[in-house]
């Protein structure tokens, strides 16, 4: 028997009984009443919404009605619900969109969290370092890697053992780089003139490919090569310096690794090709300076001109001295021939020095700091003669062209400057992508070219500033970038533990 409400006299959807007449009503309509007249509609008494008693029944199907049982209106009726799922379908569209958006606003900020755990995880290891270069040195010194070497500067009266004195800078040696610096200027100012005849042209430098890649030159336990040079008189020679603390003399034609030089405790973060001897310069965060001799693949000099990681080599052009720098604070001036210590200055802010390179002519020279500026220096009154400011971030590398108008810099904001040394002010800067990392540039030895390794390895045609070609077949950070004779090839290394030339095939 179908429930029949007392008032409306139809089927009721939500039933309910009166607890005082025992009548059944639409849930609805009976607390309408109740609202307006507070009894029950049969027999007057009070009555309140809460005494009403719900009837469980199953859910009611109404009649189709009279204008469904014909064809069009049947029609009609399934035309409505078509729209309706129309409707629903493009609404659930709508919110997979949203969804979908959500989902990879999700990833990106997982990728961010990561490469912020990997930023962390560098300067942990960093201050690890860092750390551990405060810890006493005696020790270090008696290893007996350091016994065994032959010819160290103490011989020479340098003091190899322990910090070295200064000698002064005598009017001998003064006059030694005012001569060079002369000779210098004449033949620049020749050369100038014309661009020699084997250098490289812009169209072939963007034709240049990846000639070969050579990945067996360090340590795979200790994977990374940090600093690179080429030999100027010989440019099949490749110097590399590595995270394994052994710095590779690899000639380039052979295929063959020439020496491997081993004798420092801490990885070697800079190296320098002696430009007319088969002799190399390595610093590294040890404190030590290594002169080897490469045919025997021996110390011939240590130098210990710093209390803290050398940070920067520089040769002068004489290749009889030396320029360092260190988070010490200081930079030194070496004579690499006796291994005395002729100079050692105090940055004029007292920060801790990055990077250091000679003028083409010798007689000034550049510093990075840490505290993003760039410092020109007169060698012979060892004074900061100028300021190079703008930079955001600690100097990671900094380049005199040839020319030697143009100072090229780079530091931790993705931007690379070019100073003007005659108005001592900043000509140009190349924006590069956002997160960007410089870790090395130089100019070719005509300055037609600038090359840029980081993230990448890129080669700029200056005075246009034109980027030529991107080099990014690198698999990790690219940590060096050199020009071969003439730009006829391009060598770069990596942290990925690969040296990789470019050139025409």
């Amino acid at each position: 028997m179908a429930l029949v409400c007392a008032l409306t006299n139809e089927v009721p959807e939500t039933p309910v009984i009166s607890p005082h007449s025992g009548a059944v009503f639409e849930r609805r309509v009976i607390e309408k009443y109740i609202l307006e007249n507070g009894c029950d509609p049969i027999n007057g008494k009070e009555l309140k919404q809460e005494e009403l008693i719900e009837i469980k029944t199953p859910a009611v199907v109404k009649p189709k009605p009279p204008s469904a049982t014909s064809i069009p209106a049947t029609l009609k009726t399934m035309q409505d619900e078509w729209d309706a799922l129309m409707i629903h379908s493009f609404t659930q569209r709508q919110q997979l969109q949203t969804t979908r958006q959500e989902l990879s606003h999700a990833l990106y900020q997982h990728d961010a969290a990561c490469r912020v755990i990997a930023r962390l995880k560098k300067e942990l290891t960093a201050a690890r370092e860092a750390l551990a270069t405060l810890k006493p040195q005696a020790g270090i010194v008696n290893a007996p890697s350091m016994i065994s070497e032959p010819a160290l500067a103490a011989e020479a009266g340098a003091g190899g053992a322990h910090q070295m004195e200064q000698a002064g800078m005598s009017a001998e040696v003064i006059q030694k780089l005012q001569d060079k610096a002369t000779v210098l200027t004449q033949e620049r100012k020749k050369r100038g003139r014309t661009v020699p005849e084997e250098l490289v042209t812009p169209d072939q430098v963007k034709n240049f490919l990846t000639v070969a890649s050579h990945p067996g030159l360090h340590s795979a336990s200790v994977p990374g090569i940090l600093a690179l040079d080429i030999n100027s008189a010989d440019h099949s020679k490749i110097l590399t310096g590595g995270n394994d603390k052994n710095a590779t003399v690899f000639n380039k034609d052979t295929e063959q690794v020439v020496a491997i030089l081993k004798g420092h405790t801490k990885k070697i973060t800079k190296v320098i090709y002696h430009p007319n001897e088969d002799t190399v310069i390595t610093g590294s965060p040890d404190m030590n300076i290594r002169i080897w001799h490469v045919p025997t693949s021996q110390t011939q000099l240590l130098l210990r001109c710093h209390e803290g990681p050398v940070t920067g080599l520089s040769l002068h052009p004489t290749g009889d001295y030396l320029l360092s720098t260190s988070s010490d604070k200081h930079w030194a001036f070496s004579d690499i021939r006796t291994g005395r210590l002729l100079t050692k200055v105090i940055d004029t802010a007292e920060v801790g020095l990055t990077t250091a390179q000679f003028h083409p002519d010798g007689l000034i020279f550049g510093t990075g700091t840490v505290d993003s500026q760039v410092k020109i220096w007169d060698l012979k009154e060892q004074s900061n003669v100028a300021n190079f400011p703008g930079h955001t971030g600690p100097i990671s590398g900094i380049s005199f062209s040839e020319n030697g108008y143009y100072l090229a810099t780079a530091a931790d904001d993705a931007c690379v400057k070019l100073w003007d040394l005659r108005k001592l002010k900043n000509f140009k800067t190349i924006q590069l992508d956002d997160g960007y990392e410089v870790k090395d540039l130089c100019f070719d030895q005509s300055g037609t070219y600038l090359a840029i390794a980081g993230t990448d390895v890129r080669v700029y045609l200056c005075k246009q500033w034109q980027d030529l070609k991107v080099f990014n077949d690198h698999t990790a950070l690219a940590t060096g970038v050199r020009f071969g004779r003439h730009a006829q090839y391009i060598a770069s290394t990596s942290m990925d533990r690969t040296l990789k030339l470019y050139a025409i095939e």
